[in-house]
């Protein structure tokens, strides 16, 4: 496995998605799903208004985007495509 790798990474959610039965027990549903990225959001404010270690910081933001690419997987749709069109739109798709 590839620890640079998007597709090992999303295939790993799909796997902890998979496992828990999220998609059979509501864990996919956005309204809830959102207020898991809300809650993760606070926890990363947390850690820049207390001036937690940047441990702490990056665990959260991980917490954060295992939740995006679980997103990605509950609404099926492609995040790593749309994260480079969304590089070109801003113009920086060529420095990459």
């Amino acid at each position: 496995m590839s620890r640079d790798s998007y597709r090992e990474m999303l295939a790993a959610v799909q796997a902890f998605h998979d496992k828990h039965r999220l998609r059979e027990t509501g864990g996919e549903e956005m309204i809830y799903r959102i207020a898991l990225m809300a809650e993760e959001l606070g926890e990363i404010s947390n850690c820049v208004t207390k001036g937690q270690s940047k441990q702490y910081l990056a665990e959260e933001v991980a917490d954060l985007f295992i939740l995006l690419m679980g997103t990605a997987i509950a609404q099926n749709f492609d995040l790593n495509q749309a994260f480079w069109e969304k590089l070109r739109n801003w113009g920086c798709g060529n420095l990459v």
